[in-house]
């Protein structure tokens, strides 16, 4: 091959790479937006939920108390 087939080649290939389908596409940002906002309802509804307060509050408790158990 002559330099300048290769010269071709190569930037071919760059712009393969820069041009590329690598990014994801709008609907793809959408259903990875919904799927971040279920799991972060999930999580406040866990947290929020009566037994995670009622084990802060007693570890928060002992803590004050000298961490005795």
């Amino acid at each position: 091959m002559s330099t300048r087939t290769n010269r071709w080649a190569a930037t071919r290939r760059l712009r393969t790479l820069l041009h590329g389908d690598g990014g994801m596409s709008t609907a793809e940002y959408a259903v990875g937006t919904v799927a971040a906002v279920a799991f972060a309802s999930l999580l406040y509804s866990v947290v929020t939920g009566d037994s995670v307060k009622d084990a802060l509050a007693g570890l928060i408790a002992r803590g004050l108390e000298g961490g005795g158990v």
